[in-house]
């Protein structure tokens, strides 16, 4: 498998044609796309081509408008971090909201609908190049439980995101029964290590994993989002310890105004007689 980050793109504006300008900077650099190729795509550069800038005097002001739903918070020497679940139902610190690569005085908000933009570059490159290739929108995440972090797929188009090994047996003959192989995370964080952060080139292109294209556009990076019912981490360690305690307050408020209740009436009634 190769993985090779290339030049050539220049500072995005809104309304740039980005199949024109990764496709033309491709070919330039010599990797013009085969079947097979994914495309690994900085999530910056797609929000500057969708008009996602906007002017924010205050961050912390725009993190919240961009919010759905608090998981943690906690104060630092530098100020605040929040994790939060964003509207497009990802949940990372800050809401995706991005002060960096972008002039003084706004903000980069991540793509309203990143699947529909990386199905857009994809139905584009297939079409310019004739071949059949797939597309991750990439972004940068923490992890919980680790330093660090890596970049993930936030929208994606003609990739297995997911391989489903379960039902196979492992080289001992047992039988897989939770593995998933979480693919187009993996192509993400394969392309962030020959992009980089600061290299000047957003797009990376992965060549030897033919297998995980496929030919429907409608593979979404959405569904790798584990929230609602199956999310076993909804909030932080204290936000549940504190949610916790709220609800036990109140079940024996409940519980407690009611049985003081019942003994005053019973007080009253032996009184009568």
């Amino acid at each position: 498998m190769r993985v090779a980050a290339f030049g050539g793109i220049p500072e995005i504006s809104a309304g740039d044609d980005l199949v024109a300008l990764i496709g033309d900077a491709a070919v330039a650099a010599g990797l013009e796309p085969r079947d097979g190729d994914v495309f690994v795509v900085t999530s910056k550069i797609v929000s500057k081509a969708e008009g996602r800038v906007v002017a924010a005097s205050d961050r912390e002001d725009a993190i919240t408008a961009e919010t759905v739903r608090v998981v943690a918070t906690r104060a630092h020497p530098g100020g605040v971090t929040r994790i939060v679940e964003n509207r497009q139902g990802i949940v990372q610190a800050a809401a995706g909201v991005d002060a960096s690569n972008t002039p003084e005085g706004t903000v980069l908000l991540l793509p309203v609908d990143p699947d529909a933009s990386a199905t857009r570059l994809a139905r584009g490159l297939r079409e310019r190049f004739g071949v059949l290739l797939g597309v991750i929108v990439s972004d940068t995440l923490g992890r919980p439980w680790r330093q660090g972090q890596i970049d993930q797929a936030i929208g994606a188009a003609g990739v297995a995101v997911l391989d489903d090994l379960r039902g196979s047996r492992d080289s001992f003959g047992q039988q897989l029964v939770v593995t998933q192989a979480a693919i187009a995370d993996e192509l993400a964080s394969a392309g962030d290590l020959v992009k980089g952060k600061a290299s000047g080139m957003p797009v990376a292109v992965v060549r030897g994993l033919a297998h995980a294209v496929v030919e429907s556009l409608d593979t979404p990076a959405r569904a790798l989002t584990r929230t609602g019912p199956g999310d076993m981490f909804r909030l932080g360690t204290d936000e549940a310890l504190a949610e916790g305690r709220a609800a036990g307050y109140a079940e024996g408020y409940e519980a407690g105004l009611a049985a003081g209740l019942a003994a005053g009436r019973a007080a009253a009634r032996g009184e009568r007689g």
